[in-house]
């Protein structure tokens, strides 16, 4: 787990780095409007953070799925997403009228939450380290 953590953090570190660096020519793709393109660029950390934090979140649930906690991930990730997340965004979005940024701001704590509950999890089972035996006699395996 630890290694495909680090490698999925460099890779989301190197698309961070590539829409940091050139945001408005990634905006200039799509619109020629600068109105369009600053706000673009004002939305560009949240952007930056949320794959960021959504790769390492991603990482985890493929740990969760593949050790069997579906329905432990199932609650982790509907309890941080409607419990946290949403209502979170709504009211920032809403009732703070931060509109997108504030939609986006509660998405990121929602998702924030469920790694750091993902990473608990993960971190709190115990893992068995399997070694695998050298002491094999070369006559009894069966090749098929």
């Amino acid at each position: 787990m630890g290694v495909t953590l680090r490698l999925s953090i460099l890779q989301a570190l190197a698309v961070v780095l590539a829409l940091a660096s050139g945001h408005n020519i990634w905006a200039a793709f799509f619109s020629n409007s600068p109105s369009i393109i600053n706000h673009f660029a004002s939305m560009t950390p949240l952007l930056l953070i949320s794959l960021t934090i959504d790769s390492f979140q991603g990482v985890l649930s493929g740990v969760a799925r593949g050790s069997g906690w579906q329905l432990l991930a199932m609650w982790v990730n509907m309890g941080t997403f409607y419990f946290i997340g949403m209502p979170l965004a709504c009211l920032l979005g809403f009732k703070f009228k931060l509109y997108a940024k504030g939609l986006w701001i509660g998405l990121i704590c929602g998702l924030s939450c469920q790694a750091g509950a993902l990473l608990l999890i993960t971190l709190s089972r115990k893992w068995i380290k399997n070694e695998i035996s050298e002491d094999v006699d070369r006559e009894t395996r069966i090749f098929v």
